[in-house]
């Protein structure tokens, strides 16, 4: 049960992370308007530590899926 929880907090923060990059260009963020703008200098700090958060909370919700198919397989 507890996993199942994580599973659900960790794929809405993990959506939500996601969504906050930055479009890098030729993809779906083009289509909205995200190509418009201009980079002009290289990744800031905060974009680098919202890569490796997001990273991490990728790596969780992998962990949870492993270990909530684990459980599963164990309970039949």
């Amino acid at each position: 049960m507890g996993f199942s929880i994580a599973l659900i907090c960790f794929s809405l923060l993990l959506m939500l992370l996601v969504l906050m990059h930055k479009g890098k260009g030729g993809g779906l963020s083009d289509m909205f308007g995200g190509g418009m703008q201009s980079s002009v200098g290289g990744s800031s700090v905060a974009e680098r530590n919202l890569d490796r958060i997001t990273v991490v909370v990728g790596l969780l919700w992998f962990a949870c899926i492993v270990v909530l198919g684990l459980l599963m397989k164990l309970d039949s």
